[in-house]
């Protein structure tokens, strides 16, 4: 069959009309990268442009692209800028916010060199992050895999926690602990053995919170009594907590973490730290004003046994402030603040087996089974790295031995680790004025700390991209870790 010249004509008109449509159909629907469409259009107007948070400009702008909701949620240089569900921990927010009503505001005013947002765009962002920031699907960030490795970071100053996802190493939550309107300063957090709950104390609170760690929501809480709360040891079964009151007339708490119901055993001398043995049938304690451990069994705490610490009386106070085992069980170590000692005992019969020195305040501990590490915390070491305060100090406890120092921050204090990442936690608590300045202020004043990181594999810090020590800035005196393997 002949096609008229004429027919191709309208034919061909056709076909053009149907693809302008098309195209004008997709300007009047932008996608945004994933951003929901009015996010979207304050993100790629005014903020992922040309010199500032665009792919090629990043580098000169924290590391920041906001070219798509995946790339938001990459980071910057030192954090998270949006933290879902929590505008008043989120940096973008500082940086764009010229309203004191709605919230902390920092400068340099963002966007950089250009007019600010107007109050009903800040209002906006602040709505969309408090709501999860979602993509424009209304999936939240870190929402999904409810076994997710994470681990956790007590702010004291705000009593808050961060919550790090162990894959990205960075922060993904902050949830808020205590149950009164004052500062109660969280001070221990534990991850129950089967990875399920995590449990957070403090010095100025009133009991043991739980939490689930699928999501992080809160499950209930056992009332202690407002007391000077310090450290916990969960039972390997997780069916129990004992909780440590710092005091004169201290209490050892025994916590029924099922029912959250509480037992009180009363009249200890100032103990601090504590731990189970491999047979989980006595608990260690040590009595932190003394050179003087205690060893309670714990089906009668009526029968304890009081352990020296030296073969030969030290001139002054051990002062033992944390005791953990080693991987087999058969030695245990002490960090002991009197003398900047790490003191290793033979469990069997409590015989020292080596002193080592440390820096000053030696505090928390963490063992790597895989390369027979032990890492100590000294938040007061000035010696080690002149003009900076605090060391990891690394010893090989397969031999007692020293390894070396490490520098990981400004007042290194909670520690953890993930084996299979191959890579220690630190916090860096930052709270002295001679620390560093933080990138910002936080919701609550007071100077932030921040987290880095030791790679097992050659004791070395772990870098960013461009060469410096990755540092990850969080809120007001990080001072615990507790971790989700």
């Amino acid at each position: 069959m002949k096609i008229s010249p004429a027919y191709i004509f309208v034919f061909s008109i056709l076909i053009v009309l149907i693809t302008l449509s098309s195209c004008t159909n997709e300007k009047a629907t932008p996608d945004y990268n994933q951003f929901p469409e009015e996010v979207g259009k304050i993100m790629f107007t005014k903020c992922a442009v040309s010199g500032c948070h665009n792919n090629l400009s990043k580098g000169a702008a924290g590391d920041l692209s906001l070219e798509s909701w995946d790339k938001l949620f990459e980071g910057g240089r030192n954090a998270l800028s949006v933290i879902p569900y929590r505008s008043d921990y989120s940096t973008m927010m500082y940086y764009v916010n010229t309203f004191s009503d709605l919230g902390v505001t920092l400068n340099p005013t963002m966007p950089y060199n250009r007019p600010s947002l107007s109050r009903e765009e800040v209002l906006l962002l602040k709505n969309w992050i408090d709501a999860g920031a979602p993509n424009r699907e209304g999936f939240v960030k870190f929402s999904d895999k409810p076994n997710r490795k994470k681990f956790y970071v007590t702010n004291q100053g705000c009593d808050v926690v961060t919550v790090f996802d162990q894959e990205t190493l960075l922060p993904m939550r902050y949830v808020n602990v205590g149950n009164s309107a004052g500062i109660e300063s969280p001070h221990n957090i534990k991850v129950s053995p089967d990875g399920q709950y995590w449990y957070v104390i403090s010095t100025g609170g009133n009991s043991i919170q739980k939490f689930r760690t699928s999501d992080d929501s809160y499950v209930g809480e056992a009332m202690l009594g407002l007391r000077n709360w310090n450290t916990m040891t969960i039972t390997p079964d997780g069916q129990k907590a004992f909780v440590i009151d710092w005091s004169f007339n201290g209490d050892i708490a025994e916590v029924n973490l099922q029912t959250l119901s509480v037992t009180h055993n009363l009249g200890y001398n100032n103990p601090h730290g504590s731990t189970l043995n491999s047979s989980a049938d006595t608990l260690y304690v040590t009595l932190q004003n003394s050179s003087e451990i205690l060893k309670i069994f714990v089906n009668d705490f009526s029968i304890d046994q009081i352990v020296n610490l030296f073969s030969t009386p030290p001139p002054v106070s051990l002062l033992p402030h944390e005791v953990i085992f080693s991987p087999d069980g058969n030695k245990y170590f002490v960090t002991c603040q009197g003398t900047k000692e790490l003191r290793i005992f033979n469990t069997a019969n409590d015989q020292l087996l080596a002193t080592i020195p440390v820096g000053g305040l030696p505090s928390e501990m963490v063992v790597s089974s895989a390369y027979n590490y032990l890492f100590v915390t000294c938040p007061e070491d000035t010696v080690n790295f002149p003009g900076k305060r605090g060391s990891v100090a690394v010893i090989d406890y397969s031999t007692n031995s020293f390894v070396k120092y490490i520098y990981t921050g400004h007042q290194p204090h909670g520690i953890g680790i993930d084996e299979d990442k191959g890579l220690v936690f630190v916090a860096n608590r930052n709270a002295s004025s001679d620390g560093p300045a933080p990138h910002h202020l936080g919701e609550c004043g007071g100077r932030n700390g921040n987290v880095s990181f030791i790679k097992l594999n050659t004791l070395d810090m772990l870098s960013n991209e461009n060469g410096s020590i990755k540092k990850v800035e969080v809120s007001v005196d990080p001072y615990a870790i507790g971790v989700r393997n």
